[in-house]
């Protein structure tokens, strides 16, 4: 029974293991993914994204057969897409945490943020949602994704108000 279970396990773990290679849009631009895998390759950020340590540099990428090619950007576009949704996601926190805050006092919003992004139910439907924006709109996300870093950083309870010496001066006096 155990070795039959040993054996389930095997046969489990190969099939996880075990990555999509006939994927035949892929299969034409091979010289464009690895000129990517190049690019990843000489950040020196190859072992985080793929799994992989290319540690020769450009000539293995060079020597890679097809198959390895479309494997290893396989994981870089999941790892890509990874790190955009986690972006994302402590982005749209931050600011939907600072608009909470402008109508009702969060004690620690760093905490709230952490146990938010901790929720297993949120972070896997605002990482569906995010997801699903990032393959849609790719390269324009970052866009967005700056002017939220940007809101998420501008005080908003600074306002001016008529109480101000600036605008009593500018303004004419109601009773003209």
């Amino acid at each position: 029974m155990a070795e039959q279970n040993d054996s389930l396990i095997e046969e489990v773990k190969a099939l996880l293991e075990a990555e999509p290679t006939n994927a035949p849009a892929a299969v034409s631009n091979i010289p464009v993914l690895r000129e990517q895998l190049a690019i990843l390759v000489s950040t020196g950020k190859c072992k985080e994204a793929i799994g992989a340590n290319l540690s020769l540099g450009l000539e293995q990428v060079k020597r890679l057969d097809d198959k390895d090619v479309i494997k290893y950007h396989t994981r870089y576009e999941t790892y890509i897409g990874a790190k955009t949704t986690d972006s994302l996601i402590d982005n749209f926190l931050s600011l939907a945490i600072k608009a909470v805050g402008m109508v009702i006092k969060i004690d620690d919003a760093n905490a709230l943020k952490n146990e938010l992004k901790g929720d297993f139910i949120i972070t896997k439907e605002v990482s569906q949602y995010f997801g699903g924006l990032a393959l849609r709109y790719g390269s324009a996300l970052a866009v967005v994704n700056a002017a939220a870093i940007t809101a998420k950083h501008v005080d908003f309870s600074e306002q001016i108000t008529e109480q101000s010496p600036v605008i009593t001066e500018e303004l004419p006096s109601n009773t003209e």
